[in-house]
């Protein structure tokens, strides 16, 4: 059975392993970061008053306060993708819409119909700057709020060998850049090189594939877009 490293932190790694059982896959969990709610002021932005939110992770949502997503409940909000919608329903929001899993179209899509006006923007410490760029270019007021972090798991090699039962894998899905830069790091150690060196690294996206190009040996493929169907069908492709 082919072993499928699970790099993504709860609750998300559980979900996925579930899904690879059901595919005939063997996960095994060594998730490499972890997200931590940081603390939220519940103010929003008095100058501008916003017409709508925006979402680009799951996390963001999670881990809100529960008076801030009260405070917002009532305003359209703008999902990524569907299982980001999913995680804004569930947690109050009245009118979601679904965007089309990527949060530069995401940015494209609000943009067109926001110019000139303002919006909170739900997300993390650490996220790519070019969702807020694209918006800012198109005259949206963007209030952005931070409401967790990602940091990186630390692994000692025993640790990692035992949590990969001393046996390689052929396979690891990678959901972020910061995990892959923490797999480029583990793969590059020698006494890890036999359970890691030759693994198959399946990526959300191109620009979280990035860190993962200078360590020799690694195979990167990228999914056609970034959902995880999409990922998972590349363990059923040919290499």
């Amino acid at each position: 059975m082919v072993r499928v490293l699970v790099t993504r932190p709860e609750p998300g790694a559980s979900r996925t392993a579930r899904r690879l059982e059901t595919l005939g896959f063997q996960p095994v969990l060594l998730p490499l970061t972890e997200t931590r709610a940081l603390p939220v002021e519940t103010v929003i932005d008095a100058e501008t008053v916003a017409v709508a939110v925006a979402v680009t992770s799951a996390n963001a949502v999670r881990h809100a306060p529960e008076a801030l997503i009260t405070a917002l409940a009532g305003l359209p909000c703008h999902a990524v993708g569907k299982k980001t919608a999913e995680a804004c329903r569930a947690a109050g929001f009245v009118s979601v819409t679904e965007g089309p899993g990527d949060a530069e179209a995401l940015a494209d899509t609000i943009a067109g119909s926001l110019a000139g006006k303002a919006i909170v923007y739900l997300c993390g410490r650490v996220r790519f700057p070019v969702f807020e760029q694209r918006l800012a270019a198109a005259g949206v007021h963007v209030q952005a709020i931070e409401t967790y972090d990602t940091v990186t798991i630390g692994y000692g090699d025993a640790e990692v060998i035992a949590l990969l039962s001393g046996q390689p894998v052929e396979a690891a899905l990678l959901y972020s850049a910061k995990a892959s830069v923490a797999l480029a790091g583990l793969a590059m150690r020698p006494i890890l090189e036999h359970l890691l060196g030759k693994t198959e690294c399946l990526a959300l996206s191109a620009r979280i594939a990035e860190p993962l190009g200078g360590v020799v040996g690694l195979t990167i493929r990228v999914a056609s877009e970034p959902e995880e169907d999409a990922l998972l069908a590349l363990l059923s492709l040919p290499g």
